[in-house]
């Protein structure tokens, strides 16, 4: 008020005041003089107020009824023009509120004069409303007065009068109400004691209230009365009223000022008393109504509903509802029951229309709402009304699609079009005008079963602007547009579910929030606060349980109504936004009801949703057993006609997409049409944003979705992401452009649904992937059986959301996998599994890749539990799933294959598990991912995983689909060696540690540890299992892998065995080198000896491979060299082993057996692997050489048996380091002596061996065919070769027996022919006279035996026969070459070995066994010469048997197979004499030569007088060597044996006389021509004869009566035949006459003259003592029969009588004088 009270304000005031005055003074002057003085006198009064006072104001207030007077005066004069200028006055006087009650109150009586005479009423209304407003004086009768004299003023006949008071009265009852809030608001503060109401008492019983409030409770309860046409109690001087005035002063009443009813009593008890039966009262004509019942006869006019009460009231309703529901329960109850009556149908239309906007009023109030709930529909014995309201609205909306609009019920659906078309007609000429231009432009709206209605735009969302309730101004009904009360309806229920579930979404969030907050509160620290938490917790939840309580209760009361209204809507809709609208809504609903945990009307709000987004009557099962007829209107045709277009609105809609339903049996195309696709992604967004509350409505959803992505083609891409499909995918399926834009956009909204998934609960997620699952189980199932394309939606979306939730994959993966693994992979549709596999392995790597909290290096649990399902898939027979999961490893290997740690058992696992049957390509892609173990990962492993990379590798080798793979994997196996070995003492370390660990876990449970090769240490362990590996390659089928893997097995442990452990020697050699060679042996022997064909294709297979058996041969012959070498380089570790005895005794029997084996290969190998392991130098290799060897020849008298055992077990302690294992024989220990006594033992077994072998391979075969197998020569050769270093061992043991049995070999093998195609390499050609290495072996071998036994013992030395005996044997092989069994030999210039007959069966060629001969010969020789004294050599009659040897030859002389044998052998003969007849002569006493002589005498006697003839070609010089040869055995025997005549048996030298005779005149011939030729030229070899003959006789002093004898007997012999001959020729001649003797003769009588001669120059030369005086009679008478032959023709004979006959000259001397007594 500062405006009005300023000094300036008050100032002006009172010059107005004084302007006014004057101007009424000035006025009143000439008519009303009483006034003008009172005016006047009103001057003064003022000027005294102004003076006097210093509060103007308040004098002026007090003075006020003096100030008013004149102005009242005035108004009384009734002109207007001072009336005017009068009121003017009077209200700038209230203005400035300087009127008392006492003033008001003239005034006001002053007015209502004025009214009463109609005079300046609006200026009148001004002035009332001025006087009331400004303040409150006024009250009371005053005011009572007021209101009437306003109220009568309404009632004028003037329009602008009656419009204005209308005006002024509503806001004077504003004023009165306003006062009362005012007053409230003073007294707020001061307590007033409530004064008890009795009941109905005396109506005007107003006591207990204040001023304000009396006034505005009288007024009220006026308007009551006026309403109800009764008198008023209060406004006294009404004289008419109206009941829609008062309606509506009512309403505006309780509309402005609810809290004066509600904080008041009194007012409460009026608004229950007067009001509510007033309404109900006034209501009746409309709810007895019925449209369509015959008006005429209608007895009272009052009884039709009347539109402008009908609609006040309604609006009172509303009020009474909105505002004071709480006081009138019960009332409402009735108010609401009636609205839900007013939407019947047999209402006037316009009532249903503005019974639909009250409902609409009530629908945009939730909490009002709820309270109905709560009054109403909780109570047991109450109406459902919240439920009635929506059910009512349901079937409103239903009533209004079945009704048309010209309200013909009774409508054929034939008419129902031209309904339509009616409707449409009359749609435009409704107001607001909506179609104009005859349907030209699409008007949104509902269309269902040929009833079309538009959509009006009639209010903003969530605000109910009611168009036909403000229509005040009506009196008649107003006509209502088509569609009108259709699109209030329909706002109805989307602001009913708006508010609903905004309402309880709110309150559940807050509830939440204080659960959480109450959740949380126990963490505080005081005790009391935690009590004083829990207190309020309980608190809070209890209320929770009330309101949750109500929350279901309201959804379950307007859920079927809602759903059965919005699904026909939905049905109905063209309108796309109507349609979203109705989506929106049902998602709410549906999102709503999940957040309670009401599944079932979830589900049918879910289940509309999918029926929405389907084509119609989809066949989709899980829909269709869902609450599917929810709705009676809710049309459900199980048509198989899927093209059939529904009787619905559906023919409206434009088709976007024609496809393929997801089906077992094609059903033709299906349409979708912009609609579906509009459902689709409402059905999206409610997955994505209401997912945790789906539950298992996600079943419903997902199958829905699936079907859609199905029609329209979408088809997973990576990551699980469903892209559109390409153009091929169907024929039927056609998109236009408009859902081609969109598709993009639905499978980003569908991968971000699972994305979303992440935000789920663990339950909801649960509940998600079970959906999942049991979509994907019916998919398969449609797959079964047919290779159509399946659908792989639910596979590709359980991939997408387990890639999402990597976070928590932990919950999800079991259920995730097993699905994948047990269901998907194995399904027979390769495109289902192969999806199924590559939603498995990106789940595996994406599991990997995931950072994981904590990281899965510290989660082994979790990590294995990821790798798991990739080894599951092993037992996945298909191949394309094989396949996936191996590149998967391969990935996993090449991004995380650093930290596997205890997943590598499962990675190795995969590779592992590939079998040799399941593909190359399969194979191949597992090999890779070794490969890349083996090259990269090794030292990343945890060592315990070695073993089985070792296990995996081996395994591929023996994979028999690609050899390669097999031998690069057996390099991949000796890679892996090399890694132990450099990493030796690591891993060891790491193995030991984790032993224990398992040590302990054992002997926990009580059970043994078992693991391969227990006890030795696990390092070893790991070693043996790679060496077992390898030994199982060994035996491959195929011949390159067996070769591959035995060179590596032996390498790797000739490289890496030394860091074994010693007692894991014993298992190196028993159960992986000798498990080995049984094996090779078993498979070589039993192998096919069929010819293999080429190798395929174009390899050529070398004929000595060209069969299994030779392949076989070859895998032999390497192991047993690996074996060999092994025990040979390693002799110094494996001998201190217990048991080194018996692997030798084994490892000699396999060398037998592959030595006998019929494999010239074969058999050569094991002989040289036998000299391997002989020809031990020391035990070690020079790189590990002991700095003291172990002295194996040192004699240490050690006890042989168990002590040995141990003391050598103890040396072998374990040790820690490879260093000190090999330190151990660097002298860090006591260097091992070996048992001599064992290692003697170890020889002996070789020996016998070497006998077996031996004895078997040379004993001539039984039966001879072409398949006989004969051992080859250098199969033997190496077997002598062998014998002298065995025998450098076992010298000292060795018996006759063991040479006897040598012997027999040694001429086994020299017998043993060779095949004719071997022989041009074996002998270059058969003149050189060479010996062959088998043969030089042989005599090798006798060699190194007599050399030991000239140096060994006595007893050794007789052994000495046993050598000659064999080599004379041999000697005797250039005459007669050995047999060797029944074998047929060829000469060898007679074999064939050219090319033509290269593959004819091979004949055998003895051979050229002359130089053999020889050389033993000459070694006989060279040996006798040394052991020609010895006892055993004289004892066992050598010389005896060594002419007999030679005899052969030289009997044979030219025969023989080569000269040169009989020439050695003679040579032979005179150096063994030489030195063999002093020995002779020395023992002749012993008789121990006796049988030599006759032997020798025969053997000069063959010899000298052969019965071979000398080849024709035989030249002169030739023939004179040979006779040299001749002559030097005579000279031999006149040296060696005539001059000892005296120690030789007789009969000996008398043979040896008969000889020399016979030599010397070779007469005894009995053939001339035989006797011409073979004296032909030996007149040298006579002269000897016959001169040794001579000096036999002579050249000795006789000195036994005997040798004298045999001279003289053999001087007679000679002569007498002289005689003989000379007598002979002289009677030949004299008888042939002219005729020439034969030569031969001639040739003979000249021998015998030279003879002759030659004799005579004997006995001069000999000491005149020796020759007997006999002897020289016979000399001298053959002198006669010389002279008779000097008649001779023949010349020669002449000159050799010439010769004989000078020498008698000397016997020509004059006879002697006897002379006696020294006288001549």
């Amino acid at each position: 008020m500062s405006g009005t009270s300023s000094p300036e304000a008050v100032k002006k005031l009172l010059e107005n005041m004084q302007g006014d005055l004057r101007g009424l003074s000035l006025e009143c002057r000439k008519k009303f003089p009483p006034v003008k003085e009172a005016a006047e006198s009103g001057i003064i009064k003022v000027k005294t107020i102004a003076a006097r006072n210093t509060d103007i104001l308040a004098a002026l207030k007090e003075n006020s009824s003096e100030v008013v007077q004149p102005f009242l005066m005035g108004c009384g004069t009734k002109e207007p023009k001072i009336t005017q200028l009068c009121l003017a006055a009077i209200q700038r006087l209230m203005s400035h509120e300087v009127v008392s009650e006492a003033a008001a109150g003239n005034i006001i009586n002053m007015l209502w004069q004025l009214m009463e005479n109609g005079l300046e009423e609006l200026k009148l209304l001004q002035t009332v409303l001025v006087l009331l407003t400004t303040n409150t004086v006024v009250h009371d009768e005053a005011l009572s007065k007021a209101i009437v004299l306003c109220f009568r003023l309404h009632f004028t006949k003037d329009n602008i009068t009656n419009n204005t008071a209308a005006a002024t009265v509503r806001q004077v009852v504003t004023v009165v109400f306003e006062r009362v809030v005012a007053e409230d608001e003073r007294y707020k503060d001061t307590v007033e004691q409530p004064a008890a109401l009795q009941g109905n008492s005396n109506r005007r019983s107003v006591s207990t209230l204040k001023p304000c409030a009396k006034d505005a409770y009288m007024l009220f309860q006026d308007l009551c009365q006026l309403v109800n046409a009764d008198a008023p109690y209060w406004l006294v001087g009404m004289t008419e009223m109206t009941r829609t005035f008062g309606l509506e002063l009512l309403e505006s009443v309780l509309n402005d000022f609810p809290r004066v009813f509600l904080q008041h009593q009194e007012f409460s008890f009026l608004l229950k008393e007067r009001v509510c039966p007033l309404v109900i009262k006034l209501f009746s004509p409309n709810i007895k109504f019925r449209q369509g019942s015959s008006t005429s006869s209608s007895p009272a006019p009052v009884e039709k509903p009347y539109f402008p009460i009908c609609m006040r009231l309604l609006r009172v309703v509303s009020v009474l509802i909105k505002q004071f529901y709480s006081l009138l329960v019960t009332e409402c109850e009735i108010f609401l029951s009636l609205l839900v009556k007013f939407l019947d149908a047999d209402k006037p239309q316009w009532l249903r229309a503005v019974a639909v906007e009250s409902i609409h009023r009530l629908c945009v109030q939730p909490q009002l709402l709820r309270s109905f709930c709560q009054s109403y529909d909780m109570k047991q014995h109450s109406t459902k009304v919240f439920r009635d309201i929506v059910n009512a609205l349901g079937s409103f909306i239903q009533s209004l699609f079945l009704v048309t609009s010209t309200g013909n019920t009774s409508a054929a659906p034939n008419q129902a079009g031209s309904n339509v078309s009616g409707s449409a007609g009359s749609a435009q000429a409704a107001p607001g005008g909506l179609g104009m231009g005859g349907g030209a432009t699409v008007l949104p709206a509902f269309e269902y079963r040929g009833t079309w209605i538009p959509i009006l735009n009639v209010t903003v969302q969530g605000s109910a602007k009611a168009t036909y309730l403000e229509m005040l101004d009506k009196v008649e009904p107003p006509t209502i547009p088509e569609g009108y009360a259709m699109s209030v309806a329909f706002h109805c229920l989307l602001d009913l579910v708006r508010g609903i579930t905004t309402m309880i979404e709110g309150e559940l969030g807050e509830a939440e929030t204080v659960t959480q907050l109450t959740a949380e509160a126990p963490s505080s620290p005081a005790h009391s606060s935690e009590q004083q938490d829990l207190q309020s917790a309980s608190d809070q939840s209890e209320k929770d349980i009330v309101s949750r309580a109500v929350w279901e209760e309201m959804v379950n009361a307007c859920w079927c109504g809602l759903l059965a209204a919005l699904s026909l809507l939905l049905d109905a809709s063209t309108d796309e936004a109507a349609t979203e609208n109705i989506l929106k809504a049902e998602l709410t609903m549906a999102a709503l009801c999940g957040r309670l945990g009401l599944v079932t009307s979830r589900d049918a709000f879910i289940t509309a949703i999918c029926k929405g987004s389907l084509p119609p009557h989809y066949a989709l099962t899980v829909l269709n057993s869902t609450t599917a007829a929810l709705s009676s209107k809710s049309y459900s045709i199980q048509g198989q006609n899927v093209q059939m277009i529904s009787p619905s609105s559906e023919s409206h809609q434009q088709v976007v997409a024609v496809g393929q339903p997801l089906a077992l049996q094609p059903q033709g195309t299906v349409m979708l049409t912009s609609k579906n696709i509009q459902c689709m992604r409402t059905l999206l967004n409610l997955a994505h944003c209401h997912g945790a509350v789906l539950g298992t409505s996600w079943q419903l959803v997902l199958a829905t979705l699936q079907h859609l992505v199905w029609i329209l083609g979408l088809k997973p891409g990576v990551g699980g992401a469903l892209k559109p499909g390409r153009a091929v995918e169907g024929p039927s399926t056609v998109l236009t452009t408009a859902v081609m834009t969109d598709l993009p956009v639905i499978s980003n909204i569908l991968s971000r649904l699972f994305e979303s998934s992440q935000y789920l609960d663990d339950v909801s997620l649960h509940h998600l992937i079970n959906a999942l699952c049991s979509l994907s189980l019916e998919a398969m199932d449609m797959a079964y059986g047919n290779n159509k394309e399946p659908s792989l939606f639910a596979v590709a979306k359980l991939l997408e959301t387990g890639l999402v939730n990597m976070h928590r994959i932990e919950i999800l993966w079991r259920p995730l996998t097993g699905h994948l693994l047990e269901k998907v992979c194995q399904h027979p549709n390769s495109r289902m599994r192969e999806w199924g596999a590559e939603a498995l392995t990106s789940l595996i790597k994406a599991g990997l890749t995931f950072s994981h909290d904590p990281p899965l290096s510290q989660n082994q649990r979790l990590q294995l539990l990821l790798l798991n399902p990739l080894k599951e898939l092993s037992n996945i027979s298909h191949p394309d799933i094989r396949i996936k999961q191996l590149e998967c490893v391969l990935q996993i290997l090449q991004s995380q294959g650093d930290s596997l740690g205890p997943g590598w058992p499962l990675v190795l696992g995969v590779m592992g598990a590939i079998r040799s049957d399941q593909g190359e390509s399969l194979i191949r892609t597992a090999f890779q991912c070794l490969q890349l173990v083996v090259t990269d990962f090794l030292p990343t492993m945890p060592c315990t995983c070695l073993q089985i990379v070792v296990e995996v590798a081996g395994s591929f080798g023996l994979h028999n689909q690609e050899l390669n793979i097999s031998l690069t994997s057996i390099g991949l196996l000796w890679n892996i060696s090399d890694y132990f070995f450099q990493r030796g003492e690591i891993i060891e370390k790491e193995l030991n540690k984790e032993e224990a660990v398992l040590q302990k876990q054992a002997e926990e449970k009580g059970v043994l540890l078992n693991r391969p090769f227990h006890p030795a240490p696990p390092f070893d362990c790991l070693w043996l299992c790679l060496y077992a590996k390898l030994g199982e390659l060994c035996v491959d089928p195929r011949p390159a892998v067996r070769k591959s893997a035995g060179q590596t097995l032996f390498s790797t442990i000739a490289a890496h065995g030394t860091l074994l452990q010693h007692s894991t020697w014993h298992t190196v050699i028993w159960k992986v080198l000798f498990h080995l060679l049984d094996r090779v042996r078993e498979s070589s022997t039993t192998a096919d000896k069929e010819k293999i064909e080429s190798g395929g294709g174009n390899i050529l297979i070398h004929h000595s491979r060209d069969t299994a058996e030779k392949q076989w041969a070859e895998t032999w012959v390497l192991t047993l060299a690996g074996v060999a070498r092994i025990f040979n380089t390693r002799r110094y570790l494996l001998q201190p082993l217990g048991d080194f005895s018996q692997a030798w005794d084994v490892l000699l029997d396999h060398i037998q057996s592959a030595a006998l084996s019929k494999n010239n290969e074969v058999s050569l190998a094991a002989l040289k692997s036998f000299q391997e392991i002989l020809q031990i130098v020391s035990p070690a290799r020079e790189s590990e050489k002991p700095d003291t060897p172990p002295v194996i020849n040192v004699s240490v008298p050690v006890v042989v048996g168990t002590t040995t055992a141990t003391s050598l077990g103890r040396s072998f302690m374990r040790t820690d380091s490879i260093g000190e294992r090999i330190g151990k024989y660097n002298g860090s220990e006591p260097p091992i002596i070996t048992d001599e006594i064992e290692d003697l033992n170890l020889w002996w077994a070789a020996w016998n061996s070497w006998y077996r072998i031996g004895s078997e391979s040379t004993k001539p075969p039984i039966t001879c065919d072409k398949l006989t197998f004969i051992p080859s020569q250098p199969f033997l050769t190496a077997l002598i070769q062998i014998f002298p270093a065995l025998y450098q061992h076992i010298k000292t043991g060795f018996s006759m027996d063991d040479l006897q049995k040598l012997g027999l070999i040694l001429h086994g093998a020299v017998s043993v022919p060779i095949s004719s195609d071997a022989s041009p390499f074996i002998l270059p050609s058969y003149t050189e006279a060479v010996l062959t290495s088998l043969q030089e072996a042989v005599l090798t071998a006798l060699d190194v035996l007599q050399k030991a036994i000239c140096v060994g013992s006595e007893n050794m030395q007789i052994m000495y026969p046993a050598i000659f005996d064999q080599l004379l044997a041999f000697v005797e092989f250039s005459c007669k070459p050995p047999q060797y069994g029944q074998l047929e030999t060829k000469h060898i210039a007679n074999a064939k070995y050219n090319q033509i007959q290269l593959f004819a069966p091979a004949e055998w060629v003895a051979l050229n066994y002359v130089p053999f001969a020889e050389r033993s010969l000459e070694v006989v020789v060279d040996l006798y010469q040394k052991t020609a004294c010895h006892k055993a050599v004289v004892n066992e009659k050598v010389l005896q048997n060594i002419i007999k040897t030679l005899r052969i030859p030289l009997s044979l002389k030219y025969s023989c197979p080569s000269e040169s044998t009989w020439k050695l052998a003679v040579s032979s003969l005179l150096k063994v004499l030489s030195i063999g007849l002093p020995v002779a002569r020395q023992h002749a006493s012993s008789g121990k030569f006796d049988s030599m002589w006759p032997e020798l005498a025969n053997t000069f006697e063959d010899f000298l007088f052969t019965k071979s003839t000398p080849p024709d070609n035989l030249s002169i010089q030739e023939f004179q060597k040979n006779e040299s040869i001749d002559v030097e055995v005579v000279q031999l025997i006149s040296t060696e044996i005539l001059p000892y005549a005296n120690f030789i048996p007789k009969e000996f030298v008398g043979q040896i006389m008969t000889m020399l005779n016979k030599g010397s005149i070779h007469s005894q011939s009995s053939s001339f021509t035989e006797a011409e030729i073979d004296i032909r030229m030996r007149e040298e070899f006579s002269k000897v004869c016959f001169e040794t003959l001579l000096q036999f006789s002579f050249s000795n002093k006789v000195t036994t009566p005997q040798e004298g004898y045999i001279s003289r007997m053999a001087l007679s012999v000679l002569l007498k035949r002289s005689q003989d001959v000379l007598h002979r020729y002289i009677e030949d001649e004299r008888l042939s006459g002219k005729c020439p003797l034969p030569r031969q003769q001639v040739t003979e009588i000249i021998f015998v003259l030279k003879a002759v001669s030659t004799l005579i120059d004997s006995l001069k030369k000999t000491q005149p003592e020796n020759v007997d005086a006999n002897t020289w009679a016979q000399v001298i008478a053959l002198y006669p029969t010389l002279v008779e032959c000097i008649t001779c023709s023949s010349s020669e004979v002449c000159s050799a009588l010439k010769e004989a006959l000078v020498p008698f000259k000397d016997f020509m001397h004059p006879p002697a004088a006897k002379v006696q007594n020294g006288e001549s």
